[in-house]
């Protein structure tokens, strides 16, 4: 991006992942660390807020010291400080940032409040140099799905979101209901792998329907009562189940292909594009409507800092700096223009 390339400091804490990252104009990751949390929500088959935020408090400013360390570089080297600013589990998102602000205070780096969709939305930019805009952008993760035209860094035009849950939130919830703990995308993709996708009846939610939306709430009602019946390996309530979902996301594209001019390429972002099946159906699905299709690197997928970084980084031209006293936010919306939609969508 430049010939003298600005390095941005990222801080990403807005659910269960603490990391930092460095990266720079030049789309390179000079130093990064993530922090896990599986072992302390393990127990309890999910995140627990209060777990969450307290993990964060303990770990961001040791693994911030040691990023700086690991690049050899400290707070005046860096030409911005990003911090996921929302949206997130509140206590979380609120660590994070009020440490970038007391960094940004006590240094005079500028800071800057990124949205964590917008980290996810623009993630696939920092691994394909080639990617411009406009693209259409297919957002999938455990509190998002969504269909996004991403027409420029902070233009986004929301096309489609869902009205009750999102569709990595549906892939914990199946793994729960088949025992496989937590993180439950990755078992129940594991397990898939030994299933007949074709074994289980299961529900395609909003399947041809003439509203642009995604639901997958029924979907994870007819796994439970698949399971619960006795009659079905859990194997193929795996397969059926990831089958059905890939069959919601190919058509709900299409239903949104119908309503625009079709961008040059296909993207998708969030932590349920780690998925090896989701992929290789989109791409697919890209490739036979003439689309190109781009995809982050697995690590790019999940909840990371870099991605906060790079956000940082692409929002350096435009000079929007934030105010010190900047709130955090439970919800933000990529598209705030969009029209509310029915059921829980509307957090969307």
């Amino acid at each position: 991006m430049s010939t003298n390339p600005r390095i941005v400091l990222g801080i990403e804490s807005s659910c269960d992942e603490t990391a930092v990252a460095l990266v720079d104009t030049d789309r390179r990751i000079v130093a990064q660390r993530i922090a896990s949390q599986e072992a302390e929500h393990a127990p309890y088959g999910g995140v627990v807020p209060e777990i969450a935020a307290r993990a964060h408090a303990e770990r961001l400013a040791p693994m911030i010291e040691a990023v700086l360390d690991d690049a050899g570089v400290g707070l005046a080297d860096c030409a911005a400080i990003a911090a996921t600013a929302g949206p997130g589990l509140i206590g979380g998102v609120m660590v994070g940032l009020v440490s970038a602000k007391a960094l940004a205070m006590a240094s005079g780096t500028p800071l800057l409040a990124i949205n964590h969709l917008e980290g996810h939305a623009l993630s696939p930019r920092l691994a394909d140099p080639g990617l411009d805009f406009p693209y259409l952008l297919l957002l999938v993760s455990g509190g998002h799905c969504q269909i996004l035209s991403v027409e420029g860094v902070g233009r986004y035009r929301r096309l489609a979101t869902t009205i009750d849950d999102a569709l990595g939130e549906a892939f914990d919830k199946t793994a729960k209901i088949l025992g496989l703990g937590y993180p439950g995308g990755p078992a129940v993709e594991k397990l898939a792998l030994e299933g007949q996708a074709d074994a289980v009846s299961l529900p395609r939610p909003m399947l041809g329907s003439k509203e642009p939306h995604f639901s997958f709430a029924g979907l994870k009602s007819a796994v439970l009562r698949a399971h619960e019946s006795g009659e079905h390996a859990a194997a193929d309530i795996a397969a059926s189940f990831q089958q059905a979902a890939i069959a919601c996301l190919i058509d709900r594209l299409d239903h949104a292909l119908e309503q625009i001019d079709a961008p040059p390429n296909l993207v998708v972002a969030g932590g349920v594009a780690a998925n090896q099946a989701v992929r290789g159906a989109l791409e697919a699905f890209a490739g036979e409507r003439g689309m190109g299709f781009s995809a982050p690197p697995m690590a790019l997928c999940t909840d990371n800092a870099a991605m906060i970084a790079w956000a940082g980084c692409e929002r350096l031209p435009l000079g929007e700096f934030a105010p010190l006293d900047i709130a955090a936010r439970p919800r933000w919306p990529l598209d705030p223009e969009a029209e509310p939609v029915r059921g829980a969508g509307v957090k969307a």
